[in-house]
């Protein structure tokens, strides 16, 4: 989902949790600000979303990953997308230069109500939205179906080297849930 828009400041309030890091692997550089406006109770961490965030660029980066709540993420979709519902991802890319920059806006209660829904672990379907949303940020789309296409074989082959299975198999066959784990 891509809005080419500038995100406006965060909310007033106390600051949000946040890590920002920069890392070179593989001769991409990486400058990744993480932001939790909600409490990042059972969220990624940094290093698993800068590992996610890597695997899936082809080129330097400046981004700014934000996780949000239902309240914000409505805002800014129907602010730059003109649709009154939280969305699971937005896309912000900022001039298309390289270095990209961009801002990945994730909505916490829409992953974990999807992740819920579908049967997914958490992390692996953080891991899914951030490798989408890192490719809506390169330039690919899913407007089309030939588009779709080509876009969730890029994805699931980027989720394939981190461990993680097909999020578009007909019904997901991840890694067991935990006994005990918390839904």
């Amino acid at each position: 989902m891509r809005a080419d828009a500038t995100l406006p400041p965060a909310p007033a309030g106390p600051p949000p949790e946040h890590a920002s890091r920069t890392s070179a692997r593989r001769g991409k550089r990486v400058v990744l600000d993480v932001q939790y406006a909600v409490p990042a109770t059972r969220l990624p961490a940094p290093a698993a979303l800068r590992r996610w965030v890597r695997a899936a660029l082809a080129c330097d980066a400046v981004v700014t990953l934000r996780f949000v709540g239902g309240v914000e993420a409505r805002r800014l979709n129907a602010r730059y997308r003109g649709r009154d519902y939280a969305t699971n991802a937005l896309t912000f890319v900022y001039d298309g230069a390289v270095p990209l920059a961009a801002d990945l806006v994730l909505c916490a209660p829409v992953l974990r109500r999807e992740a819920r829904e579908q049967g997914k672990e958490l992390a692996d379907h953080c891991a899914h939205l951030v490798v989408h949303g890192m490719l809506h940020l390169q330039g690919l789309d899913h407007a089309t179906a030939r588009a779709a296409g080509v876009m969730e074989a890029r994805e699931t082959a980027i989720l394939a080297t981190l461990g993680i299975p097909d999020p578009y198999a007909t019904r997901f066959a991840g890694r067991a849930r935990r006994s005990g784990a918390r839904r």
